[in-house]
């Protein structure tokens, strides 16, 4: 068997050459034509020294091939090829670095519900994905840290807004951030990097501000969760991303746009949401949201939904565990609206988007089935149109 071999490439889409990379390199291993800019598999040694002068993050992406691509490959390509299934064992090679271990896996495990691969949204904006590593982070300093659920519920949720500064970090509604906690574990390993929804719009916050921000729920067992809700208004964090080039919004004025989640599934939405109000303050084409939560106390952002109007985002909340009433998950309250939902379900304009709990999916996967029943529709059959589309997503955990 052939031992693989991790090789160095920059993504053709997102380039703009403007080769900083390749003045950066301290071996001669980035060169270019007329068409691309390419890594010399045979000289590149990982130095890394190329990938914080990049602008658009073109320059981070890595496969694991039996036979490196050429250069003469790689000149003629206008989009890179996707990773090849590798034969068992190959995996377990030791050569893929952790950061891009972890991070495909978590990826890979949060999106594995939606049926297969997901794609973009046709109209999405292009994202910048691996812009900073968990080795070469970039540096944010905590500008609030505020408690979303009603002290005394069964969940501390935080909304955390990171500052950056001077820091470029471009990032989309339903990207990612990759923080490492600092430390090590019990056998003095360093933790591993977890990764949180962005839940503020790619302008941030208030409109043309560099900050972004987290809903992140404290574990009592959680050494990441722990870290970050533990942090403090100037603290200094250090993050790596974005991540994510997926689970994003359409730029299309008449998306009908879905959103089903539970708990901090909930912060690709608010960032949806937000968008939207900046956008098309007079709603286009509808968005809708069936929010999950034990009781109001413990539902994240629940006040400031209460105030969006009905006109932008039609609010339905389902609540499991308040006292003297029924249990109520949101593939009921999904039931309830089922004449909304297969109003729009066959149309060619609804996205649907569904976060939270990994628990939640087969119960939201078999209402679908049974709301696209009642408009004559076959659901696996719609749901791999729209996932091919890129009109039906899942991230889950």
């Amino acid at each position: 068997m052939t031992k693989p071999v991790k090789q160095h490439l920059i993504d053709p889409e997102i380039c703009i050459r403007c080769h900083t990379c390749e003045e950066a390199c301290p071996i001669g291993a980035i060169t270019h034509d007329d068409n691309n800019v390419v890594v010399d598999a045979s000289k590149c040694n990982f130095c890394m020294a190329c990938i914080a002068p990049c602008p658009t993050g073109s320059i981070d992406n890595w496969r694991v091939v039996e036979t490196p691509y050429s250069l003469e490959e790689q000149l003629g390509w206008f989009d890179l090829p996707e990773q090849a299934e590798l034969q068992k064992g190959e995996a377990e090679t030791g050569v893929i670095e952790a950061h891009d271990d972890v991070v495909a896996a978590l990826l890979a495990e949060a999106h594995a519900g939606a049926g297969g691969a997901a794609l973009a949204p046709k109209s999405a904006s292009k994202p910048t994905v691996n812009l900073f590593s968990a080795k070469k982070p970039a540096k944010a300093t905590v500008q609030g840290n505020y408690r979303l659920t009603e002290e005394g519920s069964d969940s501390d949720v935080r909304h955390i807004i990171l500052n950056l500064g001077t820091v470029p970090f471009p990032v989309l509604e339903g990207q990612s951030i990759g923080v490492t906690p600092p430390g090590t574990d019990a056998n003095g390993r360093p933790h591993l990097m977890r990764l949180y929804s962005v839940s503020s719009p790619r302008d941030g916050e208030r409109p043309n501000t560099n900050n972004l921000s987290l809903t992140v729920k404290r574990e009592p067992e959680g050494v990441c969760s722990n870290y970050i809700c533990d942090l403090q208004r100037g603290d200094e964090i250090e993050i790596s991303g974005p991540y994510g080039s997926t689970f994003l919004m359409p730029n299309d004025p008449q998306a009908n746009i879905i959103m089903i989640c539970t708990g901090t599934g909930s912060a690709p939405f608010r960032g949806f949401t937000m968008r939207r109000q900046r956008t098309l303050p007079e709603g286009g084409g509808g968005m809708s949201i069936y929010f999950g939560a034990r009781t109001p106390g413990s539902l994240p952002y629940f006040g400031p939904l209460a105030k969006v109007p009905e006109t932008l985002l039609k609010k339905n909340f389902a609540f499991s565990r308040v006292p003297g009433e029924k249990k109520n998950y949101v593939q009921d309250m999904m039931r309830q609206q089922k004449d909304d939902l297969a109003s729009v379900l066959g149309s060619d304009n609804t996205y649907i988007y569904v976060c939270g709990l990994k628990a939640m999916e087969s119960g939201v996967e078999q209402a679908l089935g049974d709301i696209a029943q009642t408009a004559r529709l076959d659901w696996k059959t719609l749901r791999d149109t729209m996932r091919e589309s890129g009109r039906y997503h899942v991230e889950t955990y």
